[in-house]
């Protein structure tokens, strides 16, 4: 997948576990907690959600490195099979 297939599968997950957001307004930046509103339970759900969509264990150790929108792109470009 391309770097923008990805970002609008992971968005596409976030809007489902949040659907208030506007996904147009969305930035890379966006702290998902911090700046969006996602409490724990909505986070846990997102990462299920990346789980289903791309059959990818993602351990909680690697959470942090899904905690905006860029990095969660850049951090599924890593670990998606070739």
């Amino acid at each position: 997948m391309t770097r923008d297939q990805l970002r609008a599968a992971f968005i596409a997950d976030l809007i489902s576990v949040a659907p208030d957001l506007d996904p147009a307004k969305l930035q890379d930046d966006d702290h998902l907690q911090d700046d969006l509103g996602l409490d724990s339970m909505d986070f846990l759900n997102l990462v299920s959600a990346l789980h289903r969509r791309f059959d990818l264990p993602i351990p909680e150790a690697d959470y942090p490195r899904l905690a905006t929108p860029g990095k969660a792109v850049g951090y599924l470009q890593e670990v998606m099979p070739a």
